[in-house]
């Protein structure tokens, strides 16, 4: 069965500029109401794309997408194995998602969610 992509996420040198940026043109709710200031995207498309989130970048500023898999650890192996990179390994946030990052053949980065952990 094929993986769907469940999230993306844009990762701002400015994650506050970018919330309202991107709220503001795309009339997306934007609620970083957390104590980790990150931007959970609500796009109110009811059954047409995807939700996502807006965050302050770790390192350059990027967008990635998210995959969901059925084991994290599996896809990860199968992506080193065709020449990809682990950016960030198998990681549990409690009572939120678990997740893992890759860097792909270009240097792209792409995330992985475990079904059911979100």
């Amino acid at each position: 069965m094929p993986n769907p992509v469940i999230h993306f996420e844009v990762q701002s040198k400015d994650s506050k500029k970018s919330q309202k940026f991107y709220g503001d043109l795309f009339d997306w709710h934007v609620d970083a109401n957390n104590p980790m200031d990150y931007g959970m995207v609500d796009t109110h498309t009811e059954g047409k794309g995807i939700n996502g989130g807006i965050a302050a970048a770790q390192g350059p500023a990027q967008v990635i997408v998210y995959v969901e898999v059925d084991d994290i650890n599996a896809y990860l192996k199968k992506a080193e194995g065709m020449g990809a990179k682990t950016v960030m390994p198998r990681t549990v946030i409690p009572d939120m998602i678990t997740m893992a990052l890759f860097s792909d053949l270009d240097g792209n980065t792409v995330g992985l969610v475990e079904a059911g952990s979100g």
